[in-house]
């Protein structure tokens, strides 16, 4: 009996052709349980997912504590708000459109 998770010999399918850079980028959005931040992490992950829908993988949403509100791709910080204040979307999505896909146009955000 084979494991479901084996590469077919029929499709010539290996791991290497399914590897983590081929398989899209994955966003981080740590937010303040204490600041109760989860309504604006969870607009700003909707505004994400809706926008780069078939280049991110995944996308997280941490609970952290003591005022942090960080939004990282593939484990980059690319907004922090003690640095930078409160992201508007636009703002967020040019730092990860340049990560995930530079070529991307962003329509109106972009004006």
């Amino acid at each position: 009996m084979t494991s479901s998770n084996s590469s077919s010999p029929d499709t010539g399918a290996t791991a290497e052709t399914e590897s983590p850079a081929d398989s899209g980028h994955r966003v981080q959005i740590e937010y303040c349980t204490q600041c109760r931040w989860l309504p604006r992490a969870a607009w700003l992950a909707q505004e994400l997912l809706t926008t780069f829908e078939t280049e991110l993988t995944e996308l997280a949403l941490k609970p952290g504590t003591g005022g942090v509100f960080v939004v990282r791709v593939d484990d980059e910080v690319v907004w922090d708000r003690r640095e930078q204040g409160f992201p508007e979307p636009t703002a967020v999505k040019r730092l990860v459109r340049d990560r995930v896909a530079p070529d991307k146009s962003l329509g109106h955000s972009e004006r």
